[in-house]
């Protein structure tokens, strides 16, 4: 305890709270798309969240930050296990972050087989996070369900950060980083004992970062990601559980032992490595390369088996811009390549016993893009972009004589994307689009936890259509947009007796809804809100003798609010408060059972003092301080109707930050 303690004290680390942002969201530069263009100048659904945006609420995740903007939905199933919903996407997610692709300062994360390990970040990992809602395969590859586009801070001069974070339930957290005026290096430990039973979590990541300027006409970058995690999983309860107790981890059942007696956990690894080089020859043509390579290693004790997969993977991405006057045209193409190994073995109260089966898996995903763009006269911009995609997955499951081989293949898949924006003025920007998104089934889906390796699984396909409204004037921003999309052979997932996953085609889905974000600034107080409507629902889909036409989608609520206040007041105090509001939730196909609506109420304070160089901020803040019992992270289509993983009840905590500047030698 005394040198966990030490390393706590130590390596304390936490930024401060940003300053009142001085840039309105229409003047911020976005990468959206590849157009690096204000906000207000992007013909796409975009959220933008901010630095500030994420320190508003606990800097132990950025769960709140995320579902404070329309249409998009983080989930939390345990500490550690996160989710992420963009427009209904987590349809194919029983766990992680699947069917989203996460760039890292234009650097591919996502691995080939389609998982995003954003378990492995802490919240100061991030200076800014766009989230590109709906099909991004026009640029970014196969996905229908979205894409994140990450921005690491940068040094920009040599100083330092340095704190600590108390709260309930045994929560720990400490970060500290180091910069020079071009390297910067980072440390993050977070411990947790969680709110249900069987909910442990550790979690330590370190990093390193720099830029550095070769020639007037080049940029390079690099950065070095580790990361080491362990959180124990609970499980889902069933409504009768749910109801007695919601703070109890999964009983046992018939021949399948608890959570608590199988250890079911996660052991999690990453390392992962990338570099981009940008140069420009001249005013018309300019390159950016990145090259990346990364290794997963992951043990998975369940009630059912033990899992033990190694994941190394590798890939790069190329973009070539011509730019001329009104005319700028991007050609490119992203390559990735993973050598998978997946072994299953008995479990015996959390020792890995005998095997099962065991897996070599190769991946490799290939995609060529073409994008022009062209602003016209009286504020047109118009821009195409159709990509060419080829995935390949083939299983060797050498545990079998003779040996099973299944090769998947998904080729000559064309993506375009259409796009038109008109800029009235300042206040009203109008924009449609028209995209075409691509996804084939992710490693995880072909070869479940179910070990039964699922040879008729299909891509599922589908087609968006947009339109939307977004600008300000005096301190009022507004962003609005309605969309369509029909998606063909939706990839679904379904849970067996032992709370395994498995996937099928669910033939169609047509998903509609209106996104609505608003704020106003005036001096020191910002007023912001966000409302989500959702409104999908099954098309063709009959498994067996049930016919699902018509039935709502589980996983995603009709309505979400989000809302909420940010004060600077004197002496440098701030203040923010925070509402959220998710209606029901259907889980399952047939629309039989359904989560309950929850309301949530945050509060934060933090008071700053600058001394010379140096700045100090301490903080308080309280989260569900109406004390609800919701559950947050649904098991959809759980078998025995274990659905329900609660979220926390209410809960404190507190902290101090401390950074500040080197003084420079003259």
């Amino acid at each position: 305890m005394q040198k966990r303690l030490l390393t706590i004290l130590m390596a304390a680390s936490l930024p401060a709270l940003a300053q009142q942002d001085t840039m309105r969201l229409g003047e911020v530069t976005v990468q959206g798309y590849g157009q690096q263009r204000r906000l207000t100048e992007i013909p796409a659904a975009i959220n933008y969240v901010r630095r500030g945006d994420i320190e508003k609420f606990s800097p132990a995740s950025i769960l709140p930050a995320l579902n404070s903007m329309p249409g998009v939905r983080m989930e939390e199933r345990s500490p550690g296990s996160y989710r992420l919903n963009i427009r209904g996407s987590s349809l194919r997610s029983p766990f992680g972050v699947r069917n989203v692709k996460m760039y890292l300062d234009g650097i591919p994360f996502t691995d080939p087989g389609g998982n995003t390990y954003l378990n492995q970040f802490g919240t100061a990992a991030y200076q800014s996070l766009e989230v590109l809602k709906g099909p991004g395969s026009s640029l970014y590859g196969a996905g229908t369900g979205g894409v994140v586009l990450a921005a690491s801070p940068e040094a920009q001069e040599p100083g330092y950060s340095a704190g600590y974070m108390g709260g309930s339930f045994g929560t720990h957290l400490a970060q500290a980083s180091l910069s020079s005026a071009h390297q910067r290096v980072y440390y993050n430990w977070q411990e947790s004992n969680g709110y249900r039973d069987h909910t442990y979590m550790q979690r330590t990541v370190a990093g390193w970062s720099g830029h550095w300027q070769p020639s007037a006409k080049g940029l390079l970058r690099a950065h070095v990601l580790y990361g080491d995690m362990h959180y124990e999983t609970p499980g889902g309860l069933t409504p009768a559980q749910y109801a007695a107790n919601p703070r109890q981890a999964r009983p046992a059942a018939g021949a399948f032992p608890s959570a608590a007696a199988a250890q079911a956990a996660i052991y999690q690894q990453t390392l992962w490595g990338g570099a981009s080089y940008a140069h420009r020859w001249n005013e018309d043509w300019s390159n950016t390369t990145a090259l990346y390579g990364a290794y997963s290693h992951i043990k998975n004790p369940s009630i059912r088996n033990y899992e033990q997969r190694s994941e190394p993977h590798f890939g790069g991405r190329t973009v070539f811009t011509w730019r001329k006057q009104w005319l700028k045209v991007q050609a490119g193409a992203e390559m990735q390549q993973g050598f998978f190994s997946t072994g299953v073995y008995g479990n015996r109260n959390g020792v890995r016993d005998t095997v099962q089966t065991d897996d070599d898996i190769n991946n490799r995903n290939l995609s060529a893009f073409l994008q022009p763009e062209i602003e016209l006269p009286h504020g047109w911009i118009i821009t195409a972009g159709i990509s060419w995609n080829n995935a390949v997955m083939k299983i060797t499951r050498v545990s079998e004589d003779p040996v099973f081989r299944y090769t998947s293949r998904f080729h000559n898949e064309w993506a375009p994307r259409l796009a038109v924006m008109k800029q009235f003025t300042p206040a009203v920007n109008v924009y449609g689009v028209v995209s075409k998104g691509f996804s084939p089934p992710t490693t995880a889906e072909v070869l479940p936890s179910t070990t039964v390796i699922n040879t008729s699984l299909q891509a599922e396909k589908g087609w968006n259509g947009e339109l939307g409204v977004r600008g300000g004037i005096k301190g009022f921003w507004y962003d609005v947009n309605a969309f369509w999309f029909r998606l063909q052979d939706a990839i679904v997932q379904r849970r067996d007796a032992s709370g395994a996953d498995y996937f099928e085609n669910a033939g169609a889905t047509q998903q509609q809804g209106i996104e609505t974000y608003l704020s106003y600034t005036l001096r020191g107080f910002k007023a912001w809100g966000s409302y989500t409507y959702h409104h999908f629902r099954y098309r063709e889909f009959v498994q067996v003798d049930k016919n699902y036409d018509g039935k709502t989608l589980p996983g995603a609520p009709a309505h979400a609010i989000a809302a909420g206040a940010d004060m600077q007041l004197q002496n440098g105090l701030s203040l923010h408060a925070s509402y959220a509001y998710n209606d029901d939730i259907w889980l399952n196909d047939a629309n039989t059972d359904k989560a309950a609506s929850f309301h949530l109420l945050g509060l934060k304070g933090a008071y700053t003092r600058t001394f010379g160089k140096t700045r100090l901020q301490v903080y308080a803040g309280g989260d569900n301080l109406l004390d609800a019992t919701y559950s947050l992270g649904n098991d959809i289509n759980a078998a025995a109707s274990r659905y329900f993983n609660v979220a926390a009840g209410r809960s404190w905590y507190a902290g101090f930050a401390l950074s500040g500047a080197f003084s420079r030698k003259p």
